[in-house]
């Protein structure tokens, strides 16, 4: 099993800045690649941003040149730096992390969500 503890959600005003962590825990012997989605009330969840173990990076267009995703291989942790946050990124962000238990295993897991919310 797998664990994902995230972290750095909340309120802030358009034009603001936060961070969120997403740290894995727990039966990994490797991490292919992590990532960060959101969902809205009343829509669906979306892709925000993708990172691999490697650095590969993919962004959704409405968070590019505002949103920067790093990884930390030795920590199994993953951040999200948000800036310039509008209104319409208020969401319920979840970390998701695709990884190997066992050299053989290969699996899939969420994080329970942070909320950030955007508003003056």
């Amino acid at each position: 099993q797998v664990q994902l503890v995230e972290s750095g959600g909340g309120l802030v005003q358009p034009g603001g800045s936060l961070r969120l962590s997403c740290a894995a825990s727990g039966s990994i012997f490797s991490i292919n690649a992590m990532g960060w989605y959101r969902q809205a009330p009343g829509k669906e969840r979306e892709l925000v941003a993708t990172i691999s173990s490697g650095g590969s990076r993919n962004y959704a267009d409405s968070v590019k040149g505002r949103f920067t995703i790093n990884i930390d291989n030795a920590k199994n942790t993953m951040y999200l730096e948000m800036n310039s946050l509008k209104p319409e990124d208020t969401a319920t962000y979840y970390c998701n992390v695709d990884l190997r238990e066992t050299r053989w295993i290969r699996s899939n897991y969420w994080g329970q969500g942070t909320q950030v919310i955007v508003s003056s």
